[in-house]
């Protein structure tokens, strides 16, 4: 059976916001240099889309951390399967992220990253669920704000499935 997806952003509310978002992280890294960490898969499109309206130089690594499988809900426990391939000392860290739910899996992370000697660590999501969070995280940089709700599309999966939509959807459960 075919999940049903109803549109939560469009695909041009999703582009105008990343746009917006490539400005101010512009803005704020005048005169530096930008080491994006996307965590893979799923903020693979985002982190490609925003760092081509990023105007400072920009390097990218992709890291992989788990705490949800193919369920729904995180299980709790945050799994490195693919770290970095470049050290962080002295550099300007972005952490692109697709969403922050529970805020586990990136209370780990940015502390892990922190420690690795970069200048400074920041935290860009492009979708934020805080009625879900267990722990807090800072996010400086959110595209949307979202309800407690299963979302799939520009990257976020179900499954391994709907990554691929051009728009963000939410999995509308019988």
């Amino acid at each position: 059976m075919a999940d049903k997806i109803s549109v939560l952003f469009t695909e041009e509310e999703v582009n105008a916001r990343i746009r917006e978002m490539g400005e101010q992280i512009s803005k704020d890294y005048e005169g530096k240099s930008l080491h994006m960490v996307g965590i893979l898969k799923g903020a693979t499109f985002f982190a490609c889309e925003l760092a081509k309206r990023i105007t400072v130089p920009v390097t990218i690594d992709f890291m992989s951390v788990s705490s949800y499988g193919d369920a729904t809900e995180s299980s709790g426990v945050v799994k490195i399967t693919k770290d970095l391939d470049e050290p962080l000392e002295g550099k300007d860290v972005l952490v692109v992220e697709d969403i922050v739910d529970t805020g586990n899996t990136l209370s780990y992370l940015l502390d892990n990253l922190q420690k690795r000697g970069s200048s400074s660590v920041r935290l860009c999501s492009l979708l934020n669920k805080p009625d879900r969070r267990i722990k807090e995280v800072d996010v400086d940089y959110t595209g949307f704000v979202i309800p407690d709700a299963f979302v799939v599309g520009y990257g976020l999966d179900y499954a391994q499935k709907y990554r691929n939509l051009p728009y963000i959807g939410i999995v509308e459960t019988e």
